[in-house]
C-alpha cells in the first residue's frame, strides 16, 4: 500500500469509527490510531474524531437532562433529532473529505475541541 493510501485510509477510518456500535470501540479506534502514527495529518483527523466523538456523548448527556424536565422535552425532542442527524451525516462527510484531501485534516463544526 502507498504512502498517501494509507494516509487516507487510516484517516477515513478515525472519522469511520463512529459507526461501530461498542463505545470502546468507537473510539478506541481513533485513540489507537492517534497513538501509533505520527504523520501529522492522521494525528490531527484523530484528534478531530476524539473531540467529535466526546461533543456528541455531552450533547446527549444534555438531551438526557432536558428529557427529565417537562418544560425541556420539546426542546430535547428538536436537539436530540438533530443530534441523531449530525451523527450520520457529519462523519460521512468528514470520510469523503479525507479520502479527497490526504494533506489536510477534517475540521468538524460546532463542537468544543478538548484535545
Amino acid at each position: 500500500m502507498q504512502n498517501s493510501d494509507q494516509h487516507r485510509l487510516l484517516s477515513a477510518l478515525c472519522h469511520g469509527s463512529i459507526f461501530f456500535s461498542s463505545l470502546i470501540v468507537a473510539i478506541g479506534i481513533p485513540i489507537a490510531i492517534l497513538l501509533i502514527n505520527d504523520t501529522p495529518v492522521i494525528k490531527e483527523n484523530a484528534k478531530e474524531a476524539i473531540n467529535f466523538h466526546i461533543n456528541l456523548y455531552l450533547y446527549a448527556i444534555l438531551v438526557g437532562i432536558l428529557t427529565v424536565s417537562v418544560v425541556g422535552i420539546p426542546i430535547a425532542i428538536v436537539l436530540g433529532i438533530a443530534l441523531a442527524i449530525a451523527s450520520f451525516v457529519m462523519p460521512i462527510i468528514a470520510i469523503v473529505y479525507s479520502l479527497d484531501n490526504r494533506d489536510r485534516s477534517y475540521r468538524y463544526p460546532f463542537i468544543w475541541r478538548l484535545l
